[in-house]
């Protein structure tokens, strides 16, 4: 089928469309919605102190927002090609914004938990649509280096948002995260409002609003057990009945899918080798880190004691080594194939959470840039041939298919990282938190979380400052096996690949691929 040459929009408005304002503004949208994963990372020392949230409330305030963009980044990506980008931008930086400004008037955990999964609903209208605008906006000859510089943004706006936060909170309260969200929406959306043209796609197909519900209902059951494990205990009843719903409700979310000539995501797509490998990585790449930046700002803060901008600060090391690493992996791919330096990334990314999981209250800094230097290389050189190999694996009339699994991947990853390794830290922080002689109402507020525990001071605060770095060292232990899974998944999976060119278009791979192909909508992106 040939791939649909996307309207100009110019034609439609009667008005020339000023590339540069577009990917100013849409670049500016994509950083607000990326950077706020990260950026409430830093205040959580600060927010725990003032709202007394307690462990699983701080995972749940982090993850609420990566859980709801994950579960609706398909969907929302789809009404975007339906209904207008531009419509959708306007609506996602509202909600965004909106959601934003009332999370800055909040002290209560459980609403501020509710106003994170309103900011995710949206992001996930934003983050398709921005790079849809590109593709559908843009000439062919300038397509390529916007969608760089998309790509760019989208790599560096969680180092920004964590350099950004703790600025703020020097200045100011964990408010502040919120209210920069508001104005960096606003600002994006009266640019959107002044320079995006709008496009959508006629013969887009209906939206699969049942395919939608079951993925979310299925992630959020999922989600949802395993961050309130440690409260309720890993063999409670309820803690095995919900992951098994959550399972059995994802099961019957790929079944519904095969049955749909509009899926969503078409599950035979993952019988080609190298896009399922490219899926899975990312996944699983995502997955340890955005559980270490979860666990790692707690520990700057709580336990060495650093100011929120020095702990921001003090992971820069990573980005240092992730940028040049990253520039070069695609030479590195071009010499020795995708394969090997793809599998030494990840196990450079194992071996740096291992180095990360030595780390204790009086370890030196210059443990944990041993930790963040091979963590940042790993990220870079293992990113490029994952993301290669997903959209590669795909001919042209998919690649909207791959854009939109590989922004998928990094979300769920994220949301289960946080989730899962966040629990491991909880769980093991309560079991390991002994206080005998302590009153029982002081010991309850120590066990809620290492913010509640540092305010009581003396002994209490010492031996929680212990028990968190124990729950520290599993759960960046737990990141590590991930990765080393994702290397072994990689290392199989392509253990008889061809060329880098040519390994994601023959055989069976191809195959699934070409017959999938009229099963897909057609749409630029999503």
């Amino acid at each position: 089928m040939p791939a649909v040459k996307p309207p100009d929009p110019s034609a439609a408005t009667g008005q020339p469309v000023r590339h540069g304002a577009v990917l100013l503004v849409t670049c500016l949208a994509l950083a607000t919605v990326v950077a706020a994963m990260a950026s409430l990372n830093v205040a959580l020392p600060d927010l725990g102190r003032e709202t007394r949230a307690s462990q699983t409330q701080l995972s749940w305030i982090i993850d609420a927002y990566s859980l709801v963009f994950a579960a609706l980044l398909l969907p929302a990506g789809a009404i975007g090609d339906r209904f207008g980008r531009r419509r959708a931008l306007l609506a996602g930086l509202a909600i965004f914004g909106g959601g934003s400004g009332l999370a800055a008037l909040t002290t209560d955990p459980t609403t501020l938990v509710a106003l994170r999964g309103v900011l995710g609903i949206g992001a996930a209208l934003v983050m398709p649509a921005t790079l849809s605008t590109i593709t559908s906006t843009f000439p062919r000859a300038e397509r390529t280096r916007a969608v760089s510089v998309w790509a760019a943004v989208a790599g560096a706006s969680a180092v920004v948002g964590l350099l950004a936060s703790g600025t703020l909170l020097e200045l100011w309260s964990w408010r502040s995260v919120f209210l920069l969200n508001v104005l960096l929406a606003l600002a994006a959306l009266v640019g959107t409002l002044l320079f995006v043209p709008e496009s959508a796609e006629s013969d887009a197909p209906r939206v699969d609003v049942a395919g939608a519900m079951l993925v979310a209902a299925g992630l959020a059951a999922l989600v949802y057990s395993v961050i309130e494990a440690p409260t309720r205990g890993w063999g409670d009843p309820a803690t095995l009945g919900g992951l098994g719903l959550g399972l059995a409700v994802l099961a019957g979310f790929v079944a519904w899918e095969l049955r749909q000539r509009h899926p969503l995501l078409d599950p035979r797509l993952f019988r080609n080798r190298r896009f399922a490998a490219g899926s899975i990585s990312i996944t699983l790449q995502f997955f340890a880190f955005f559980g270490y930046i979860f666990v790692v700002m707690q520990y700057l803060q709580l336990v060495r004691g650093d100011n929120a901008l020095v702990a921001a600060v003090s992971v820069l090391p990573m980005a240092v080594a992730m940028v040049p690493v990253s520039r070069l992996s695609p030479a590195l791919t071009a010499r020795f194939g995708a394969r090997r330096p793809w599998i030494a990334g990840l196990l450079l990314i194992a071996a740096a959470l291992a180095v990360l999981a030595a780390l204790d209250g009086d370890s030196p800094y210059g443990l944990v840039v041993a930790g963040l230097l091979p963590l940042g290389a790993g990220m870079g050189l293992a990113m490029t041939p994952a993301t290669t190999a997903v959209t590669d694996a795909l001919p042209r009339a998919l690649q909207n298919v791959g854009s939109a699994t590989n922004d998928l991947s990094r979300e769920l990853g994220g949301a289960l990282g946080i989730a899962v390794l966040g629990s491991i830290l909880s769980a093991t922080y309560r079991s390991h938190l002994d206080l005998p002689g302590v009153p029982a109402h002081l010991a309850d507020q120590a066990r809620s979380s290492l913010a509640a525990a540092s305010g009581a001071g003396g002994a209490v605060a010492e031996q929680a400052r212990t028990a968190f770095v124990d729950g520290m060292q599993l759960a960046l232990l737990g990141g590590a096996a991930a990765t080393v899974l994702a290397a072994l998944v990689v290392a199989l999976l392509l253990r008889r690949s061809g060329p880098p060119a040519d390994a994601g278009r023959d055989g069976a791979g191809a195959a699934a691929t070409r017959a999938t192909v009229v099963r897909m909508p057609e749409r630029v992106d999503s």
